[in-house]
């Protein structure tokens, strides 16, 4: 029962938004298809396969140099390539805007060297512009590309690679020709999840004014005040990301490759030299320096040149909040992906097997399209609750659920159940089945054996699942400032706001606050590969 319960709250949104979107107050259907959804599909499809194409060859490029090749520094950039995954991306953006743009670093050294006096005397590319958005969100995204598709390339066999040096192979062939599909599968789900992260993606193009489906949710709610059209274009983005979903499984269903050894021999990395070896470098250091140095640096700057906005009364207010709302979804997260697939596990039935792959699908919709599915059928029940006290007591209460931080809470808990419940799940496939059978008929109880024999084996995937929840909730943006209460900043919505004003010296600590937390899950990500790597 449990289960059922668990799969109806993370699936109750996507229900709802598509239940508003074809039962909507006032339909204006058809006004989206002549005005503008066409050109929200446009852009997005533009941005989105441009990130895909651009992190796809980057995360793959520097997976293939890092793995196959020894050159200068590159065994720490294999975990540097990693960084840029603490970094949101709308703080890539703002860090990106402020080093270009005209008062910034790069427009000034140009005036002073060329002597040039105005902006009218050279001409540079646009800043807020939709290539700028594509490269920002590509820096940010790349290491899901550059995991998967480096660990695709370190299962591969070395003798595929001496053979086809046999032959004749240069490098180029033996990447494109030997390589490449090889872990074309691991590739593609990478860049499936690079373009999923795109189309929910708020803060960056919203800086950029890139109009997107996800702009065009916020803009119709927000601005034009109807939810139900909302609602249209969040079934919209619903449609484009599960398409995303079934590309990404059909292509790995299409392309399955096995070793024909069972222990395959390692590959034997080329060491490269000279002007070779420094262009390997410079090639995987570029990543580094745009997805990771930028942002860290310009914020940095801008913190340490006003160091009181550390002391600053909305920054302690928002970090308390972020604690306090990230916290709670994450351990409530975890311990409902415990006990489902603890429950499924347990029992013999296969409806709930079928049921646990669907409570993945929370993590493929964008925060935008949870606020809406989460924000409407709540205020209505908040009234009937608030009125229905009010009733018995005489006493107003006020909105219990969309008042407070329960909505935002809710919304972390769908939005990334899909990483819990999918940590728990391998975890619990790596016990033997013998300890629970063995607690068993020594008399434990459904829960005693959870508590006895589960949770020891298992305490390390659990605590790496709740630090991923709790970061991934942190770094949520769209759905925080949909949901939030009045007045009501986490760390993530302060930065967005202040960024939005242009004031990048208060933005710039709660920036900092953002990226430090992350990065404890990036370092505990390499330490855990490192460690996988020595056994």
């Amino acid at each position: 029962m449990g289960a059922f319960v668990i799969a109806a709250v993370v699936l109750m949104p996507l229900m709802a938004v598509i239940w508003i979107a074809f039962h909507p107050s006032d339909n204006i259907w058809p006004h989206l298809l002549a005005t503008t959804l066409p050109r929200y599909l446009a852009t997005t499809a533009w941005l989105a396969f441009g990130v895909a194409a651009l992190a796809g060859a980057v995360g793959t490029g520097a997976a293939w140099l890092v793995t196959m090749y020894r050159f200068p520094g590159s065994r720490a950039l294999e975990w540097l390539l990693l960084l840029p995954l603490a970094i949101p991306a709308y703080v890539g953006a703002y860090a990106l805007v402020d080093f270009f743009e005209y008062a910034g670093p790069v427009q000034t050294l140009m005036r002073g060297i060329f002597g040039w006096q105005s902006a009218r005397d050279y001409w540079v590319p646009e800043i807020r512009s939709l290539g700028s958005a594509i490269i920002v969100l590509a820096a940010a995204l790349s290491p899901y590309v550059f995991l998967m598709a480096r660990a695709a390339f370190r299962e591969q066999s070395g003798s595929v690679y001496e053979t086809a040096r046999a032959l004749g192979a240069g490098p180029f062939a033996r990447f494109f020709r030997v390589g490449l599909p090889l872990a074309r599968p691991a590739i593609a789900a990478g860049t499936a999840i690079v373009m999923m992260e795109t189309v929910s993606d708020y803060g960056t193009v919203n800086y950029f004014s890139v109009q997107t489906l996800t702009t065009g949710i916020f803009s119709t709610w927000l601005e034009g005040g109807n939810a139900g059209g909302a609602a249209q274009i969040a079934s919209v983005v619903l449609v484009v990301v599960f398409l995303l979903v079934g590309l990404e499984k059909t292509s790995r269903g299409r392309a399955r490759f096995h070793s024909g050894a069972r222990h395959p021999r390692p590959i034997s990395q080329i060491q490269l030299v000279g002007w070779q070896g420094l262009l390997a470098t410079l090639l995987c250091a570029v990543p580094f320096l745009i997805g990771f140095v930028l942002p860290v640096s310009v914020m940095g700057y801008h913190a340490l040149g006003e160091p009181d906005q550390w002391l600053a009364p909305g920054l302690l207010i928002a970090l308390k909040n972020t604690l306090v709302v990230a916290g709670s979804a994450a351990v409530l997260t975890v311990l409902a992906a415990l006990f489902m697939v603890y429950g499924v596990r347990m029992t013999g039935r296969k409806l709930p097997r079928m049921i646990l792959p669907l409570t993945t699908l929370g993590y493929a919709a964008p925060g935008a399209v949870l606020g809406i599915g989460i924000l409407i059928p709540l205020a209505g029940l908040d009234n009937i609750v608030a009125d229905a006290i009010e009733a018995m007591t005489g006493r107003d209460v006020g909105l219990l659920l969309t008042g407070s931080a329960f909505a935002i809470v809710l919304a972390y808990m769908v939005r990334f159940f899909a990483i819990a419940q999918g940590a728990a799940d391998a975890a619990m496939g790596r016990v033997a089945p013998s300890l629970p059978m063995a607690a068993r008929s020594l008399g434990q109880t459904l829960g005693g054996t959870l508590r006895r024999v589960y949770v020891p084996l298992i305490r390390s995937s659990v605590g790496t699942a709740l630090l991923l929840v709790f970061v991934d909730c942190v770094k949520e943006l769209p759905a925080t400032l949909l949901l939030r209460p009045f007045n009501y900043n986490t760390l993530a919505t302060r930065v967005f706001e202040k960024a939005s004003l242009e004031h990048l010296e208060e933005a710039s600590p709660a920036a900092l606050l953002v990226i430090s937390v992350s990065l404890l899950a990036v370092i505990l990500m390499a330490r855990s590969e490192n460690a996988a790597d020595l056994t």
